[in-house]
């Protein structure tokens, strides 16, 4: 029997009162009918595949995965290339800035994408994500300043961000329930390779080039090896198209200059919530990354009017517009309902909040304070992927056996918390260790492979076919907005310590020159470069970065904790061979059956 059963099309509501509810909530009706366009249009593709063709479109997702492998390989080196960039400009405290605003860029564009693909499909979307990675990596490799550069990164996060999104929905939209963490970690797969060679990558580049060429050799790469993806994807739709599927599915595309799509669209996408959601975080995160380390900045109208702005003004607009305006709201209240999506988007939130918390300067101090070097650094860096890739898989294996995932979740935010204690134990202070920082890492590697991805799917399971890309955007964008909210407490910590610990580890080791503490903190590599290991210089950097490094653990250990908590709220369904659960939501719609 094939992958996929045809399935009867039903539309049961258990009572008034919740038609009514869905109604209010704009969940029933689009311009083109009940259903979005999009969504049909890929049930209807996934329709004509027999068990042979599933097969080819299995051996075309292995592309994929080498396509998403290169995505992956371009988030390992763009990071570490990222960081001498704005080393280059002298800021690199700034660091967390960009990656505040590639936060807050990628929270607000999950939603979008999600909804503007139900409407004008994955195939077209996907594309226009592919152009804006390219253009932003172009615009990033030549940035002359960090203005310059955060703008490219801008656009590039809200490309890479589309495409993570469409890869993960895909994936969602051809596979059932029980197999659906396995698979989901098909596109993480090349992260096993990627993770002991993106250190020789950025050592080579370095070694015969720059940061420029580190980054904008993608803008070659990715095209090129995006073409499997798109291939399978248009031939599979070329198949659905002469088999007949897609012949009463209308396209958007043929209605563009009509104001009534125009019309639809914006409220569908919720551009006002949106825009209010990307204003109230820019406001309220991004001054505390500028404030620097300079105490008598903080009482200045550049950081406390963002502050106030964003507190007073934008986000209880934002609340406001989304309760009592917005007709498809970017949260959707009547979704939240339900604990088990509560609860995970609170874990992916909560997740990346702790994670950056150790992990946005985890480089710096394996460079700084460990002495490693570049290729020993990036793989350190990198193990948290290579061990929760092999241990997701894994679990993926055994979850399509015993169909339960609840605790497994508990397990891994278990282990999430014992990492963190030693981190601080080893990473950080007076008693710091390599090898103990090894093993905090492979341990958060294990606990990485145990929730995140397999959260995911229990919140993708407690909504029907019609909301998996919305409520998988959702789950993104609260991984987003825990990265904009962990670097930001990253950034914090260390602008508002390390300056002050820099100067008194210097007073310490006997050295009065407070221009050559600047130095170092704007520069810690330069600085490094220039003083080895042993010099008073270099050792009393090292030593500040530490204790520096141990107040982020702490940080980090403290929010993991809430994480045990929140994960015994999720329920443990037992995942069905569907794509999503006749009763999802309290009704019965369109679904498709798997075997």
């Amino acid at each position: 029997m094939g992958l996929f059963r045809k399935a009867s099309v039903t539309h049961l509501y258990p009572d008034d009162a919740i038609r009514h509810e869905l109604e209010q909530q704009g969940d029933t009706k689009t311009a083109f009918g009940d259903k979005s366009p999009g969504v049909r249009r890929i049930e209807a593709i996934s329709k004509c595949f027999t068990s042979w063709h599933l097969y080819v479109l299995f051996i075309s997702i292995f592309f994929v995965s080498c396509e998403w492998g290169c995505l992956l390989l371009d988030g390992f080196v763009r990071f570490q290339f990222q960081t001498y960039a704005v080393a280059s400009f002298g800021l690199t405290a700034q660091i967390s800035t960009v990656n505040v605003v590639r936060g807050i860029v990628a929270a607000a564009a999950q939603p979008a994408f999600a909804k503007i693909s139900d409407y004008f499909g994955r195939i077209s979307i996907l594309f226009i994500a592919a152009m804006f990675y390219v253009v932003g990596t172009i615009l990033c490799a030549a940035s002359k300043d960090l203005a310059q550069f955060s703008g490219g990164a801008l656009l590039y996060q809200f490309g890479y961000t589309g495409i993570q999104l469409l890869v993960e929905v895909i994936i969602a939209d051809t596979t059932s329930l029980r197999s659906r963490l396995f698979f989901s970690y098909i596109p993480a797969l090349p992260g096993v390779i990627n993770t002991w060679v993106s250190g020789n990558v950025v050592n080579a580049v370095l070694a015969n080039s720059s940061w420029r060429w580190g980054i904008g050799m993608w803008a070659i790469i990715f095209p090129v090896l995006a073409i499997p993806l798109l291939y399978c994807l248009v031939h599979a739709e070329i198949r659905a198209g002469r088999a007949g599927y897609l012949d009463d599915i209308p396209s958007p595309f043929r209605s563009l200059s009509h104001a009534s799509l125009w019309t639809d669209v914006f409220w569908q996408i919720d551009l006002v919530g949106l825009l209010l959601l990307a204003a109230s975080f820019a406001l309220i995160l991004l001054p505390f990354t500028l404030a620097g380390g300079v105490a008598s900045l903080w009482p200045t109208a550049r950081i406390i009017t963002p502050l106030v702005v964003g507190f007073v003004v934008a986000l209880p607009i934002f609340v406001i517009w989304e309760l009592k305006f917005a007709r498809h709201p970017v949260v959707p209240f009547r979704l939240l309902k339900d604990r088990q999506i509560l609860a995970g988007l609170t874990i992916a939130c909560l997740l990346n909040t702790a994670w950056y918390c150790q992990g946005d300067y985890l480089y710096q101090i394996l460079i700084v304070s460990f002495d490693r070097d570049i290729i020993s650094a990036t793989r350190t860096q990198n193990i948290y992927t290579f061990v929760s890739v092999i241990t997701g898989v894994s679990l993926g294996l055994v979850v399509r056996k015993v169909r339960r995932i609840k605790w497994f979740v508990v397990a891994g935010t278990s282990l999430f918390v014992l990492a963190f204690g030693l981190l601080i134990r080893f990473r950080g202070g007076k008693t710091s260790d390599y090898a103990g920082l090894v093993a905090g890492e492979v341990i958060l590697g294990l606990a990485g492979g145990l929730f995140p991805y397999p959260t995911q799917v229990l919140v993708q399971s407690a909504v029907q076919h019609e909301r998996t890309a919305v409520i998988t955007s959702l789950y993104l964008a609260c991984y987003s907005i825990g990265s904009a909210l962990g670097n930001t407490i990253a950034a914090g910590i260390l602008t508002n310590t390390l300056p002050g610990k820099i100067q008194d580890e210097f007073v310490l080791h006997g050295i009065n020159n407070a221009t050559l503490a600047a130095e170092a903190y704007a520069d810690p590599y330069g600085f490094s470069a220039t003083w080895p290991m042993g010099t008073p210089q270099r050792d009393a950097l090292a030593a500040a970065t530490r204790e520096t490094q141990r107040l982020m653990c702490i940080a980090g250990i403290c929010i993991s904790s809430l994480l045990v908590f929140v994960s015994l709220c999720l329920k443990n369904p037992h995942l069905s061979d569907e794509q999503s659960f006749e009763n999802a939501e309290g009704r019965e719609e369109s679904i498709m059956e798997m075997t």
